[in-house]
């Protein structure tokens, strides 16, 4: 199944591709790779979750805030290549969760975006991953997350 139908069928639609929030740009390809720049949780420009969690956030919205970034990163690549079907597979996941001192379940939070990938792309969604706990996020924001696909040829 085309991975914008799967989309439909899982009742999720894109946000507008977020804009670069900085000197960088949200994607680069080189060969058959396409880099994606740290996006966190913001739907249409404004933040969805905000703080720590085990503080003012849970696991629970976390892992939302997590799936939010996903999708803020299927934006950009749907902007940078015309159709998410261009992607062949998910490479790598980088995910960083603004966290309390201590917090040991940052792999927990990042599998809302782990999961994302998996329901839209199946088995090409599998991807290797890192999941950090941070003390800080930019603006604020519960979640990041940093993605490498493989785009079809």
């Amino acid at each position: 199944m085309n991975p914008e139908a799967r989309l439909a069928e899982l009742g999720l639609t894109l946000p507008n591709p977020p804009p670069a929030a900085g000197s960088y740009v949200p994607t680069v390809r080189t060969g058959n790779l396409l880099y994606c720049a740290g996006t966190v949780c913001v739907w249409n420009g404004q933040l969805t979750h905000t703080g720590q969690v085990g503080k003012e956030q849970t696991i629970e919205t976390g892992i939302k805030a997590a799936e939010i970034c996903a999708l803020n990163t299927l934006a950009n690549i749907k902007a940078a290549t015309g159709s998410l079907d261009q992607v062949a597979r998910v490479v790598f996941v980088c995910g960083f969760v603004n966290a309390v001192n201590g917090f040991t379940d940052s792999p927990a939070v990042i599998n809302g975006a782990s999961e994302l990938f998996l329901k839209v792309f199946g088995d090409a969604g599998k991807h290797a991953r890192a999941a950090v706990a941070v003390c800080g996020l930019p603006r604020g924001s519960t979640a990041e997350v940093q993605v490498v696909v493989e785009l079809k040829p």
